[in-house]
């Protein structure tokens, strides 16, 4: 019986290999592979019959069978009997060989089982097979391909048979005709021959060590003859390619004769194939298997054949191999093997070939000799090292290519060459000249894109290649270390090889510490042996100055001045201690950095610091006046790189200054001026900076060499007018004229202040002003070159700075101070006002900044003129965004834009200067008598400049000012009017700095009045806070930080400035700039407030005449005194002034809002105005009831217009803040009117009238706020809420959605819910009226009244706070009384709010379990409830309310509602099933009294909640993990109790089949008697609508299976579980199909 069982389970799974789908055919594989791992041969023999029976089954379900049995076979080889593998064997040999053709899946599934059996039963296989194989009888093409696995995976097995098997195989190839069985005796030979040579090379090992080689000689050679002699000419390619693929491990067995004997044919026939064939690895490997196999026999032929070889191998290694086609890599090293073999042999010829091409004009044949130079190097090393000089010597010319790809070929083969002692042979060096220059070539700063297909290299892959190499050879190679030291050296100094400087000083560091390891400090350079090494002075010189742009070339900085620090001792002995010390701690500064973050200055100045200490150090006047010598000698080779020669410079001017030989200095200042290259800027700069470090310690020799450089020769000649034969041009001479210029300037900045401050007059400013102008014919001429006038400006700028900073600073009189200024105000004026090009306003201006600090004073004229004629240069220019639209060079725009602010910035620090020789008010009034036209410009960017001027000189003002004794501050009124409005300008920039302008005055004015400076003044700091709201212009935003600003400077104004402040801020009523005119309103409007009441009868005309002027015009200061009207009526007239606006038309317009909003100013007439509105919203019903004249529909509920219109009015004036208090005091009433309000207007439509006028008010000007009745209510109650004091609750509920839902007809309840939750939390001292207004409610004729109140009650029972303030009773008893309402929705809010309890107040559950569980049960079997709803909301707070009940409440009613519920848990609702499931999980804590009753009720549920932890919908799996762990402890099982515990907590991701395997185990140990039972109910939910529970109910029944013990099988019926799974079998879903295969075949434990 069990037999036929699993027959029927294999038979089952073998009908279902028909199934299309991928996946199933995989599973129903496995399973009959899991079938055989318990049954192996009654699963083989079962296949064997199945396939013989089912001989009409198609091969690609055969083939799946074929490949389970391979599976079972390899898996059991060992417990294979005999018998059975008969069955296979003869099975396999069938099936393979069935049909003629080949059918290649199929056969090969049948070969490779008879390949695995072979592993073991060889003999038995080779009985069959070779019955399939008779001589004379050509064999089946599997039958030879079969024969050929098993050689190779049976080695010793299968050679024995090979003579035989060959013997008949040989006649058998001419009887060959088609092309696939040619390929497959080929690919037999190629096998056989490799196995044959395994077991030869292995024979210690082999059964017979008696075999040879020339057993099988003759046949191989036999067969070699028809492969060569016929099939390799065939016309089809992969016949060829298997000819050749079989010809190379037969030629290691061919008699050694015979082979020799072919060669001569043999080679030109496999050359020839290259020609036939794209792809050329097969005939490489084999060529190379042919070749090894000459040579071994030592064969003279080859050398005949020598110049073919290379003739066709070497095109193979030219033709570039390409990476995404492995092929081609393969065959370029199996051709470089061939190259090998024959270097090896013949490597006089080969090199004899080779060398002459590294001269082709073709770039792959240099390059591929190359590579093959480099392969033979390394692999030929003993029959080369006599080639080595030739070898050298041919390289010549490959290391003047310029080709990218030769030059990193020939790098390659540099580095092959140091690892084999090439490099010390006399040519060596100039290979690694080559190499240094490849680290020296250029990086592509922005590589051109390649196309895919380039395969042209950038020198910068050159470089990093060479780069790599000489890091390489330094540091692995030991042999190389006396090749590159020192003779690397030379490579440091050449302003050629400076891009190669940090791989060299890199290697050279490491190269010096191995040989200082070795104890050769002292003599680390022999300048003895080495004549063309760098001198120290040059090295230093070279290894300083490229540090100072330290992260150029891959951070040069680090490596230069670390093999600085290696090189101490060769530089000066006495050196040791300061650079170990300071070398580390410059290193530590570049690494600390990145080339962002690193401040130049601070690193020239660290270097120059180092290099003065060093100076200091070495003190030998002899060494410093060679080392300044090598200095200027170097200059010259940085003509291309401006910064390190201008450092250069700086080093010149520090090793001058440290030279105590005066005569050295003068001639070594006489040729930096005689050489200069002085056309160049940073030329300049660096000459400058070094006579200005010179003249520290030789301030006389500077000056006096300066001067005498005027009178010479040289000078002369170039400065000539009227030379004929001008040396240099004008140009150049005004460029040698600015260069002295800025000399002169550096000198006085950095000589020492006592020597020089007496030369500046009388020898400097001389000079200066003589090479500045020139006279002709006795007549002064100015220069127009703008270099020498920009050099002019920054020299007399330096000059002014040592003078300020001179110890003499205040005894000196600068007596040349108005004469300089004068020059500088001459410079400003001529500069264009159209542009600003250069920086010669602003050079200019910071000169002045200066000069003017000194003493005399300047004359009020020149003070004057320098003022206006700085404002007009600077204000006055065009917009910066004028300029970038006319330049379209976008750098350029960038340089104008800096220049633009930089200017700018030294305007205010001129006028700063100016002002701090006058810090009084009368200098101030001063100043602004200048400012004040361009602050009131009608040009925006003249404004804006001017007012951004003038914020900043009031700042500077409050910062110096230091009052002594209290003084007026006379003109505060003016300046204050004269800022005030431009707080309202229509540029927000000059809007931020007029408030600025103003919290500066106030200040400034508190100063006078006595307050210290730090003093902080709460009004004044407001106007910080304020200037936020100047950012937009938006007009209402502007004019209420206006007003605000105009309350602030109304109450810090003193009395007697008041007056003049009104009178100059009614002149700017008629400011061009309307913004400004409004904020000037803003004064006015305190005036208002004094007028007199108005008579009663006018007020309803007055209101008229206030709105239509808003209307008329809409300015932001009418409208403020409008409102102030409004509200002064108000106060007298309140009920006339509410009925005339509640008259205005909806939707209210701004006018009317604005008007609404004033009534909101003081809180006792605010309170008498809501309490009026709220009395018309309640007098009149919501809505009435209108008939639709549209067919079917029912009638539509149509909002009456006075609540509407006191609801609206309600909003505007509670969204006032001021009405905060009136709010307060009316909270409860306020609150409950318009949340019934909310509740009546849900879906109530606007009257018709209305309808239409609010879409003509939302299409033109800015949308108001909807009208719409529901959202109007909400709205009003939002703001309601928001001044009351509840803005945490209106932020709750907006957050989580609340307002959208109210409005909802469907989820109003819900919106009500979150109020309810919100209120509870944050306003719950609001609640005892609040409930008490709301109770009489619940009796409301209007449903949606009653269905709120319940909402909201039912929320309010989730918060203790109903228990706290004594509320619950009364509400639990309304919640009960609600359950006979006619409304359903009611009656489930009612149920809920009781649920509810057990969150808000759990300790009062117990008292009333009794009637809460009644209700509940009740709810459960509500008859009016067609969708459960009802039932739904009683489950879920049954849930919440049993962990507080009394157990004995619950006892009675367990059973009933677990039945109850049950049917719930396969609900098509998913909150049913959640609810349903939650709910069973919460009783299980009450099952201990009914212990056996209840566990019957958890093995009812178990299998359907174990299931649906494959539900489709989240909350339902989350239940049932709760439900499961509530279960767990009731099942007696601790295992499967940890299990539920651990496995499905909530925040934990479940494997589901890993966790079913275990599950199954668990209940197979406990309760084994259960199997058939839960089996049945998974059979229940094979037919589930859930795809994911029906794949999960079969998986859950193999587990079952695959744990159950055999003695509780008998429970099952198999028969039923086949058939039924054989049903699902049919399952239109793999995935189903898939567990189903997985089950059937664990179903093997239980037959």
């Amino acid at each position: 019986m069990t037999e036929s069982r699993i027959k029927r389970l294999a038979t089952t799974l073998m009908d279902a290999t028909t199934d299309k789908d991928p996946l199933v055919q995989e599973q129903i594989y496995n399973a009959l592979c899991y079938l055989g791992e318990s049954e192996p041969e009654e699963i083989l023999n079962s296949c064997d019959e199945y396939l013989r029976q089912h001989d009409k089954l198609a091969y690609p379900h055969r083939v799946i069978i074929l490949k389970a049995m391979e599976t079972v076979v390899k898996s059991n080889i060992a417990l294979l009997d005999k018998s059975t593998a008969k069955v296979v064997i003869f099975l396999a040999s069938n099936e393979m060989t069935k049909s003629k053709e080949v059918i290649r899946d199929w056969q090969q599934a049948a070969s490779n089982v008879l390949v695995a059996v072979g592993q073991r039963f060889i003999n038995k296989v080779m009985e069959e097979v070779l019955t399939k194989f008779q001589p004379g009888i050509l064999p089946h093409y599997f039958v030879m391909q079969t024969f050929a696995n098993l050689s190779v995976s049976n080695v010793f097995g299968m050679v024995p048979f090979l003579n035989s098997i060959l013997g008949t195989m040989l006649p058998m190839l001419g009887m060959a005709k088609q092309d696939h069985m040619k390929s497959v005796f080929c690919y037999a030979l190629q096998h056989f021959s490799e196995s044959i040579q395994e077991y030869l090379a292995n024979l210690d090992q082999a059964p017979d060590p008696t075999v040879r080689k020339d057993t099988f000689s003759n046949e191989i050679f036999s067969a070699y003859e028809v492969l060569f002699n016929s099939w390799l000419q065939h016309r089809e390619a992969k016949l060829r390619l298997a000819v050749v693929e079989a010809m190379g491990p037969m030629s290691y067995l061919m008699p050694s004769e015979k082979l020799e004997e072919q060669l001569p044919k043999l080679i030109p026939g496999i050359l020839a194939l290259y020609k036939k064939h794209t792809e050329a690895f097969y005939i490489s490997k084999s060529l190379c298997q042919i070749l090894e196999a000459s040579v071994n026999i030592g064969s003279r032929s080859l050398d005949v054949q020598l110049d073919s070889l290379l003739g066709t191998l070497h095109p193979q290694i030219c033709a570039p191999a390409d990476p995404s086609v492995p092929l081609t890599v393969k065959n370029h090293t199996e051709v470089l093997r061939c190259f090998t073999v024959l270097a090896c042999s013949f490597p006089d010829r080969v090199l004899a070939f080779l060398l002459p091409k590294l001269e082709s004009s073709n770039e792959r044949t240099r390059v591929g000799t190359l590579l093959i130079m480099r392969q033979i190097i390394n692999s030929a090393p003993s029959q080369m090292e006599i080639k080595k000089p030739f070898i050298l010597s041919s390289m010549k010319l490959p290391l003047q290519d310029s080709n990218n790809k030769v030059k990193r070929a020939v790098v390659q083969v540099i580095s092959a060459m140091a690892h084999h002692g090439y490099l010390e042979q006399p040519g060596g060096e100039a290979m690694m000249e080559f190499l240094v220059r490849q680290c020296a070539l250029p990086s592509d700063a922005q590589p051109k894109k390649q196309p895919p297909d380039a395969d042209d290299l950038t020198s910068d892959s050159v470089q990093s290649i060479s780069v790599n190499t000489l890091f390489l050879l330094s540091t692995t190679v030991d042999r190389m270390n006396n090749v590159l030291w020192p003779y690397l050296l030379e490579f440091v100094t050449p302003i050629q090889f400076t891009n190669a400087l940090t791989p060299l000083c890199k290697s050279l560091m490491y190269l010096a510490m191995k040989k200082q390891e070795e104890g050769e400090n002292a003599s680390l350079i022999r300048y003895d042996l080495n004549a063309n090494l760098p001198s120290p002075y040059a090295l230093t010189t070279r290894l300083l100055v490229v540090s100072s742009q330290p992260y150029v070339g891959d951070c040069r900085g680090t490596a230069a001045l670390r093999l600085l620090n290696v090189l101490h001792y060769s530089v000066h002995p006495t050196l040791d201690q300061l650079w170990s010390k300071k070398v580390p701690l410059l290193v530590e500064h570049i690494e600390e950095n990145t080339e962002k973050s690193l401040s130049q200055k601070e690193w020239e100045e660290k270097l120059l610091l180092f290099l003065q200490e060093t100076l200091a150090a070495v003190s030998d006047n002899t060494w410093i006046c060679h080392f300044v010598t090598e200095m200027c000698r170097q200059l010259n080779s940085y003509n291309g790189f401006l910064l390190e020669k201008n450092f250069l410079y700086k080093c010149i001017g520090t090793t001058l200054g440290a030279c105590t030989s005066k005569d050295l200095v003068q001639k070594q200042l006489q040729e930096l001026l005689e050489t200069a290259r002085y056309h160049e800027e940073a030329e300049r700069e660096g000459l400058a900076s070094c006579f200005g470090i010179c003249a520290i310690n030789h301030l006389e020799e500077t000056l006096a060499k300066l001067e005498d450089f005027v009178r010479s020769d040289v000078f002369k000649k170039s400065a000539g007018l009227f030379s004929i034969f001008k040396d240099r041009s004008d140009n150049e001479v005004e460029k040698i004229k600015s260069t002295l210029i800025l000399c002169y300037g550096y000198v006085a900045v950095y000589a020492p202040k006592e020597l020089v401050l007496s030369r500046i007059e009388a020898d400097i400013l001389k000079n200066i002003f003589q090479y500045f102008n020139t006279k002709v014919l006795g007549i002064k001429v100015e220069t127009k070159d703008l270099t020498l006038k920009l050099c002019l400006i920054r020299s007399i700028c330096m000059i002014s700075q040592a003078i300020y900073n001179g110890v003499k600073c205040g005894d000196f009189i600068f007596s040349r101070k108005a004469e300089l200024v004068a020059q500088m105000v001459e410079f400003i004026k001529a500069e264009p006002l159209e542009a600003m090009r250069t920086p010669v306003r602003q050079r200019a201006m910071i000169t002045c900044t200066y000069l003017v600090i000194l003493e005399p004073h300047l004359s009020d004229p020149d003070r004057t003129e320098l003022i206006d004629t700085c404002l007009a240069s600077v204000l006055a220019l065009p917009p910066l965004e004028l300029v970038k639209e006319r330049d379209e060079n976008g750098g350029d725009a960038l340089h104008k834009e800096m220049l633009y602010g930089d200017t700018i910035s030294a305007l205010k620090d001129l006028l700063k200067s100016l002002l701090q020789r006058n810090l009084t008010p009368h200098g101030l009034q001063d100043m602004f008598a200048h400012l004040g036209p361009w602050i009131k410009s009608n040009k925006e960017h003249e404004r804006q400049r001017a007012v951004e001027v003038s914020a900043a000189l009031l700042d500077f003002y409050l910062s110096k000012l230091n009052v002594s004794t209290v003084i007026p501050f006379y003109n505060l009124g003016v300046l204050i009017a004269l800022f005030s409005p431009r707080c309202s300008d229509s540029l927000a920039s000059v809007r931020q700095h007029a408030v600025d302008c103003v919290y500066c005055l106030l200040y400034i004015q508190l100063c006078y009045e006595g307050f210290a400076r730090d003093h902080r003044d709460e009004m004044v700091e407001r106007l910080k806070a304020l200037k936020k709201g100047l950012e937009e212009p938006d007009f209402t935003v502007l004019f209420h930080t206006c007003n605000n600003i105009a309350m602030v400077i109304g109450k810090r104004v003193p009395p007697d400035q008041l007056m003049s402040l009104l009178l100059t801020m009614f002149e700017g009523l008629v400011d061009p700039d309307k913004n400004c005119s409004r904020a000037a309103t803003v004064m006015i409007n305190s005036l208002l407030k004094e007028r007199g009441g108005v008579l009663q009868e006018k007020v309803p005309d007055i209101m008229s005449i206030i709105h239509s002027k808003l209307e008329e015009v809409d300015e932001e200061h009418i409208r403020k005194a409008a409102q102030q009207t409004v509200y002064i009526l108000a106060s007298q007239h309140k009920s006339v002034v509410v009925s005339s606006l509640l008259g205005s038309s909806l939707p209210f317009d701004s006018h009317t809002c604005a008007m609404w909003r004033s009534l909101a100013t003081e809180p006792t007439l605010t309170s008498q105005i809501l309490e009026q509105l709220l009395e018309k919203v309640n007098r009149d019903v919501p809505y009435k009831e209108s008939k639709c004249f549209l067919l079917g529909s029912g009638s539509e509920r149509i909002a009456t217009p006075l609540p509407l219109a006191a609801t609206c009015a309600l909003y505007e004036i509670m969204s006032a803040p001021e009405s905060g208090a009136a709010v307060l005091g009316l909270y409860p009433p306020l609150f409950v009117t318009l949340l019934l309000r909310v509740s009546c207007t849900v879906g109530v439509q606007l009257p018709k009238n209305l309808q239409s006028r609010e879409r003509r008010s939302s299409s033109y000007g800015p949308a108001p706020r909807s009208l719409h009745p529901c959202s109007c209510a909400v709205e009003t109650l939002k703001v309601m809420l928001a001044r009351g004091g509840s803005e945490e609750v209106a932020r709750a509920v907006g957050s989580a959605g609340g307002w959208e839902l109210m409005v909802s007809p469907e989820r109003h309840h819900d919106g009500i819910a979150v109020l309810a939750g919100a209120m509870a939390r944050h306003a719950g001292p609001r609640l005892p009226l609040i409930v008490k207004n709301l109770i009489p409610t619940l009796s409301s004729v209007f449903d949606s009244q009653r269905i709120t109140t319940t909402a909201f009650f039912a929320e309010l029972l989730n918060s203790n706070v109903v228990n706290d303030l004594i509320l619950l009773e009364t509400m639990m008893d309304n919640m009960t009384g609600r359950q006979k309402d006619a409304c359903m929705l009611v009656r489930m809010l009612a149920l809920r709010g009781l649920g509810n309890i057990a969150s808000g107040s759990p300790e009062k559950v117990r008292k009333h379990g009794a009637k809460l569980l009644a209700s509940m049960v009740n709810g459960m079997d509500d008859k009016d409830d067609p969708h459960n709803l009802v039932a739904l909301e009683a489950m879920s707070s049954l849930s919440k309310l049993l962990d507080h009940v009394e157990e004995r409440d619950i006892q009675s009613m367990l059973l009933h509602i677990a039945i109850r519920i049950r049917p719930f848990f396969d609900s098509e609702q998913p909150d049913l099933r959640q609810s349903s499931i939650v709910l069973f999980g919460n009783l299980t804590k009450f099952s201990e009294g009914n212990c056996e009753v209840f566990f019957e009720q958890i093995l009812n549920g178990l299998v359907t909640l174990l299931l649906h932890l494959q539900d489709p919908k989240p909350e339902v799996v989350k239940a049932c993990k709760f439900a499961l762990r509530m279960c767990g402890p009731n099942m007696g099982c601790e295992g499967l109790c940890d299990m539920f515990l651990n496995h499905l907590r909530e925040d934990r991701s479940l494997h589901y089949g890993e966790f079913m395997n275990n599950v199954c185990k668990h209940l197979m140990q406990s309760y084994p008697e259960m199997l058939n039972r839960l089996i049945l109910t998974n059979l229940f939910y094979f037919k589930s609508n859930w795809v994911d529970i029906r794949a999960a109910a079969p998986m859950f029944i193999g587990f079952l299976v695959l744990h159950v013990d055999e003695e509780h099988c008998q429970q099952v019926d198999l028969d039923q579980l086949i058939s039924a799974l054989k049903l699902l079998l049919k399952d239109p879903v793999p995935a189903v199909r898939v567990k189903v295969a997985e089950t059937l075949g664990r179903l093997i434990r239980i037959l």
